[in-house]
């Protein structure tokens, strides 16, 4: 049991005088359930016990939620009794055999499995693009499951509709770099692998993507690899459009799997309807999650966003075209992806009960 549930048992009055939240990371010892226990401490976020729970290999695995380590317990439907908020960053099967589950225990949910992208009033959301837009999202007491937009197509939206803010934008084509990371814990563990028995001429292991990706820039997986990479296009085309609406237009997209472990890299080029003054056109892309790289910076690459919740940028005019730029950017996926999960929950709380443990 962890000490935050031993505090809740201990003193209940406090709990109902603080206004906190109990919530629960199912998938808690994977990269994106890591990932979430640390921005819930980065944020602050009022939580009074957060239960940490996965399969059974990572039962009795000890993980640190703020200052309290917690022992991972079993995916159980007696786990998600009186929860206020369940977060769902296991794979797509775990999370469709229990999240109705949490919900009918009264939790809410946020989906970072994606499984949940097409359930009926279900949202795909991603808060910084709702405070770009200006939408304030009205919640039922008890909401639809907040889907996290695909960190791909946060920072695309966010940086098309910040460069409409120069001149509407004619055409953009956009080439993004995918990690390991996208497939989980396995994802990494393949590339690794892959790269040491490379080096040592030893056979390839290829469970995950079914081709060589150590060493290797590739447009599409082998066929028993799942999901295939036409469907991952898919999906950030989907969330860009859900999370934009109208307002940003939607660029032709080409997904590259690139040998690398960590954070997503895009090579973006936007026409204008107007000459690009770089400098102006700068201004308008940098401000709040969005860090503009100086020429005497260090230029942005997956390896410079780790651990960073901002996306590092550099802007590049077009040598062949006055009404031309290229965007190259930088961002750490699971940040933002856990970011984006914590902020849903914190515009949810307004509607749950306050001061209130179920």
């Amino acid at each position: 049991m962890s000490t935050h549930s031993k505090t809740a048992t201990a003193q209940p009055d406090s709990a109902r005088a603080g206004n906190l939240y109990r919530l629960a990371i199912v998938g808690a010892a994977s990269l994106k359930g890591k990932e979430v226990a640390e921005v819930l401490s980065d944020r602050n976020f009022p939580a009074l016990d957060t239960k940490l729970l996965d399969d059974d290999e990572s039962l009795g695995q000890l993980e640190t939620v703020g200052d309290e380590v917690s022992f991972i317990q079993s995916v159980r439907a007696q786990e998600f009794d009186k929860l206020d908020f369940t977060f769902f960053a296991c794979d797509q099967d775990c999370t469709r055999k229990n999240w109705k589950t949490a919900r009918e225990a009264g939790s809410a949910i946020v989906d970072l499995s994606y499984a949940l992208e097409d359930e009926p009033g279900a949202i795909v959301r991603s808060p910084w693009l709702e405070r770009q837009l200006g939408q304030v999202l009205a919640f039922d007491l008890q909401p639809g499951p907040s889907v996290t937009a695909h960190p791909a197509a946060v920072v695309m939206a966010l940086l098309m509709l910040r460069a409409q803010k120069f001149s509407p934008i004619k055409n953009a084509v956009a080439t993004v770099f995918e990690p390991a990371s996208e497939h989980a814990q396995k994802g990494m563990d393949e590339l690794h692998e892959q790269t040491v028995n490379l080096l040592s001429f030893q056979q390839l292991p290829k469970n995950i993507f079914d081709t060589q990706v150590a060493f290797n820039l590739i447009s599409r997986y082998g066929e028993n690899a799942t999901p295939p990479m036409a469907s991952v296009e898919r999906r950030v085309l989907k969330h860009y459009q859900r999370i934009s609406g109208a307002q940003a237009p939607l660029p032709s997209l080409l997904l590259l799997q690139a040998p690398i472990f960590h954070g997503h890299a895009f090579a973006i080029h936007l026409r204008m309807e107007q000459v690009v003054d770089v400098e102006r056109f700068s201004q308008m892309l940098s401000g709040e999650h969005v860090n503009i790289a100086q020429p005497a910076d260090e230029a942005p690459s997956n390896v410079s966003v780790a651990g960073q919740g901002n996306i590092q940028l550099s802007v590049k005019p077009d040598p062949n075209d006055a009404n031309g730029v290229w965007l190259w950017a930088a961002a750490d996926n699971l940040r933002i992806a856990a970011t984006t999960a914590v902020e849903c929950a914190e515009t949810m709380a307004a509607t749950r009960p306050r001061g209130k443990i179920q």
